[in-house]
């Protein structure tokens, strides 16, 4: 029915009656026929420019929209606008730098430091009340080529090294971008971090390793952060989790999987899960492929996180009855095979974390399996800034590369081939800036830079930089 034809809006202000309308159908399901999506132009913004907030796929039909600064508190209205009307109303955090247009966009002009965060549209129709929220995050840099990069892209993250090790065989658990003001670091088997759980810790003051409850003799800890595990057995499958403790006394947990190949084992297979693939794109499926799954298992469960609480069930599957049911936390992009695994479809970044099987066999004996998903966005195109365009020999030159994009690897190319570092050339901790001092003429040429995340890449825009004589 038309819920304006019964609302009882005699009296109410703009604001109030569409906001009541969206209110009464917080709790219905949101219309998936429009995805709407938001892009930032320019991709990357710097203090005292504009910045539009551009709307593509605006569903038809619409009441209205509603701007919000941040992804949650939705009384932190910008401004709303009314297409029936033709007009805008402005919020409670409008400061008058905003523009709102029919098509959905926003203006922001002059931005600031304090503009950085989240923002969220809201459009709502007479059919189903709020038909689409999206939130787009907006970062402001405060850019000087002089002063160097923006705030460091790079979080640690850690490598299996090789990615599925044989029985007897070394692993390296290799850490990448490890933070520098660090006090001590940690390694645990499994992703619970208890002291019973604790393979070792190194001082970084000390440089010096204690070893924990959970070493078996085969384990080296190296002040890089890494892992290596000798003489690898089944027993050794599983997730590992290294703790990072900050000299600010922040504390950070990364994860990694080690898979160990049993196929030539006369002994024992255990019970193993590959994501496929291994790191996912946003809108990808991606497969919790089961391995191993015992012969006698009577029921088993998918859960969405680390713990096996009914709340957090996705699905059950009964092998007696050939049946599943459903969960609590279950998702109709999850689909369950009767073989163990699980199917995600149309991965969204909400669906990174851990998942977790539990089984059930016939002497009721229990036995629980994680496993991660990584979900990534595809990166922006970078931007590359220079100091000078065209500098004299035996000057200086100094390069950045500005991304809107967290937890990205950064490659410098020169005249369309990887940078080969000199002597004369220095790379930033994170790579984003390059400094070249002093000049040559065989640094003349076009430099360009790329940044790469698990599932894509972007080069930026070309810079010639020419050199001439003193």
């Amino acid at each position: 029915m038309e819920v304006y034809s019964v609302m009882p809006c005699k009296g109410c202000t703009l604001w109030q009656g569409l906001l009541l309308t969206a209110s009464l159908f917080t709790c219905c399901h949101l219309s998936t026929t429009a995805q709407v999506t938001i892009e930032s132009v320019p991709p990357q913004v710097v203090e005292g420019e504009n910045v539009l907030l551009r709307v593509h796929n605006l569903p038809e039909n619409l009441l209205a929209f509603i701007w919000h600064k941040g992804a949650r508190d939705m009384s932190l209205r910008i401004a709303l606008y009314s297409l029936a009307k033709d007009t805008s109303v402005n919020g409670p955090v409008h400061s008058g730098r905003e523009t709102v247009y029919r098509n959905g966009s926003l203006l922001i002009h002059n931005v600031t430091q304090k503009d950085t965060g989240f923002y969220t549209l809201r459009t709502i129709n007479r059919r189903i009340g709020i038909a689409s929220i999206t939130t787009k995050y907006l970062h402001v840099y405060t850019f000087s080529l002089t002063y160097g990069c923006p705030p460091s892209y790079a979080q640690p993250t850690v490598e299996s090294v090789p990615p599925r090790v044989a029985e007897g065989a070394s692993v390296l658990l290799m850490v990448h971008h490890l933070p520098e003001n660090l006090l001590a670091f940690l390694w645990y088997k499994g992703v619970i971090v208890l002291k019973n759980h604790e393979i070792a810790r190194h001082i970084i003051a000390k440089n010096s390793s204690v070893l924990g409850p959970a070493h078996s003799g085969r384990e080296t800890v190296y002040s890089n952060g890494s892992l290596l595990l000798q003489d690898v057995t089944w027993k050794d499958t599983g997730l590992y989790t290294l703790r990072t403790l900050s000299t600010d006394l922040k504390k950070g947990l990364v994860y990694v999987q080690l898979l160990v190949d049993t196929s030539l084992s006369t002994c024992c297979n255990p019970l193993m899960i590959e994501p496929v693939p291994w790191n996912a794109a946003v809108g990808e499926s991606v497969l919790f492929l089961v391995h191993n799954l015992p012969e006698d298992v009577r029921t088993f469960s998918w859960y969405k996180g680390v713990s096996s609480f009914q709340m957090f069930k996705m699905a059950e599957y009964n092998r007696t009855m050939n049946s599943i049911t459903p969960g609590p936390a279950h998702s109709r992009r999850a689909m369950v095979c009767t073989n163990g695994s699980l199917l995600l479809q149309d991965v969204t970044e909400e669906d990174a974390g851990f998942y977790t099987l539990q089984t059930l066999n016939r002497n009721l004996k229990t036995e629980t399996t994680h496993v991660q998903l990584h979900v990534n966005q595809p990166v922006s195109e970078p931007f590359l800034g220079v100091s000078d365009t065209t500098v004299p020999v035996q000057s200086s030159v100094l390069f950045t590369c500005l991304s809107a994009d967290t937890g990205i690897s950064i490659r410098w190319i020169f005249n369309n081939q990887s940078l080969h570092l000199t002597e004369r050339m220095t790379l930033s901790p994170t790579k984003c800036r390059l400094s070249i001092d002093p000049v040559r003429r065989e640094d003349a040429g076009e430099y360009k830079c790329e940044v790469s995340n698990p599932v894509s890449s972007k080069t930026s825009l070309p810079v010639r930089l020419a050199i001439m004589n003193e």
